[in-house]
């Protein structure tokens, strides 16, 4: 068996100042808030000199995207996990909704104080999730939990439904309570959801 290629010094630094970057926009973003924040405020919260934040980021927003991309690698081992434990198409799509919305909850702190809450839709690690959203509708329709759908437009729709509700939950909105609106949509279209007073 082959040996793992060890990881040089110079990448072990590179991957620490990243880190180090990274760590210190966030707290900056959340005290002052990401209109007021500057690069230099980023700079000035870690022990790195400004030549070196411009090695790994061009912008505050880079910054913040690469938080944001962080945030999507995180988050898409539990979706599958979730979504590959179903049994029933129900399943299938609360429990994606739910740790979706779940997940959003514990980076609330996080993005409160950006005004650019966004995810941007076209980065690798957002796409990654995309594809393997579309992969697993595939394998559901293959085991017969999903109907023998478009794939592709499905996976849009689920993706869809859940950045936007997910803007609700950062805002308060109930996890449960989105996860299981999200899923009645699916399941039985606009007659299936609750009525409101």
């Amino acid at each position: 068996m082959a040996a793992e290629p060890k990881t040089s010094r110079r990448e072990l630094t590179k991957a620490q100042n990243r880190e180090v970057i990274l760590a210190a926009a966030r707290r900056v973003f959340a005290e002052i808030g990401f209109a007021k924040a500057t690069v230099r405020d980023v700079i000035r919260a870690t022990p790195l000199a400004s030549g070196t934040f411009y090695n790994y980021f061009k912008s505050k927003e880079e910054v913040y995207q690469a938080l944001r991309d962080d945030m999507a690698l995180a988050m898409r081992p539990a979706l599958r996990e979730a979504r590959l434990a179903s049994d029933t198409a129900e399943e299938f799509l609360a429990s994606g909704f739910r740790t979706f919305f779940a997940f959003t909850v514990t980076q609330r702190e996080e993005t409160a104080a950006v005004e650019t809450s966004r995810f941007r839709m076209d980065s690798p690690e957002v796409l990654a999730g995309f594809a393997e959203l579309k992969a697993d509708i595939e394998a559901a329709i293959a085991h017969g939990l999903l109907p023998a759908v478009d794939s592709g437009l499905l996976m849009g729709c689920i993706a869809g439904v859940a950045f936007e509700l997910g803007e609700q939950v950062k805002a308060g909105a109930d996890v449960e309570r989105a996860s299981q609106f999200a899923t009645a949509l699916f399941l039985g279209g606009l007659n299936a959801l609750p009525k409101t007073a």
